[in-house]
């Protein structure tokens, strides 16, 4: 018999190459999301255009699926995170979501649940020193999140394992590390990073300057969006429930990551540091727990993903420029 599966957050970056790969694998998938995929049109069996925090829309979505792929959330980049200005928003609506997904998704008999949470749930005290952050899976505590998005996605954490224990609800946990792609978000202040990047550099003509927030020695780690949902398959089909981090560890500064798309580009651009939201200092994946318990970790190169992403972002800055006659 088809397994049916709901994916939250279609419309999104990761949710609709999710999407694409579970339809290829010859499920039957349902989508939503409050809003239709900015950038590609999906192939799913159904696309339910909902607001995830209405208890009646989850309701209704729930009914007749096997799994559930939760990864609906009030998200952005720095630029949205770190500001202040959303947290109120973002507390209540990705908390929602998930209380709404689980008690109905569980009343409705749905047999097993993968959520999407984040590297930013660890401690801000664990990634002060941009060479040397700490994220192994077990440093989330003490728990202080730099931000409350983190905090949302640890209580969200939390929420998914009491089900798993109270109610005998099968579930999946990863901490995503920056993921990245082409159609994905890459401008209006809710891209991350190395859309961000590609955004300026494509933007701007050769020799003239980009803008980078703080020194861009702050560190990060980027997946490419292929090798994260093979990490979520592998997951899914697997014994373990986790928490396990899904990330690399090609561990790269914003001052690296900027030159890498300016050589993809064939630019040489000039860097101005301004003041900005930064979030921690230091960000990169540990997989050790991944490779032990799944004997796999991604593999790709920066670089590699970086080219396919700076091409996309770079043809729609074009179009975007382009006037018709």
């Amino acid at each position: 018999m088809q397994k049916r599966i709901l994916v939250n957050g279609a419309g999104g970056f990761i949710g609709g190459h999710l999407v694409k790969k579970l339809k290829a694998e010859g499920y039957w998938v349902r989508a939503v999301d409050l809003k239709h995929h900015e950038y590609a049109t999906l192939a799913a069996d159904e696309f339910i255009v909902g607001d995830l925090r209405d208890a009646g829309v989850v309701r209704g979505v729930v009914e007749g699926i096997d799994e559930v792929y939760q990864l609906a959330a009030d998200m952005g980049g720095a630029g949205y995170l770190f500001t202040g200005e959303h947290d109120a928003a973002v507390l209540h609506n990705s908390a929602t979501i998930n209380l709404n997904t689980l008690e109905l998704g569980v009343q409705a008999g749905v047999k097993r649940f993968f959520y999407s949470s984040s590297a930013c749930i660890y401690p801000e005290y664990n990634q002060r020193d941009p060479q040397n952050p700490k994220c192994s899976e077990e440093s989330a505590y003490p728990a202080a999140p730099d931000s409350e998005y983190g905090w949302e996605k640890l209580f969200s954490e939390r929420l998914y394992f009491a089900y798993a224990r109270n109610r005998g609800t099968q579930v999946r946990v990863a901490r995503f590390h920056n993921v990245f792609g082409p159609r994905g978000t890459w401008s209006g202040g809710r891209e991350k990073a190395p859309a961000a990047v590609c955004r300026k550099v494509a933007e701007t003509p050769d020799g003239g300057e980009i803008l980078i927030w703080g020194d861009g020695l702050q560190t990060r780690s980027f997946l490419y969006i292929d090798e994260c949902l093979e990490a979520v398959h592998r997951l899914m089909e697997s014994d373990f429930v986790g928490p396990v981090n899904i990330g690399s560890e090609e561990m790269v500064t914003i001052n690296q990551l900027a030159e890498m798309a300016m050589s993809i580009a064939g630019k040489k651009l000039s860097i101005r540091h301004i003041e900005g939201p930064l979030g921690v200092r230091g960000r990169n994946s540990d997989n050790r727990l991944i490779r032990e318990r799944l004997g796999w970790e991604p593999t790709r190169p920066l670089r590699e993903g970086l080219e396919k992403t700076y091409a996309w972002i770079a043809a729609q800055v074009e179009a975007a420029c382009t006037v018709p006659a």
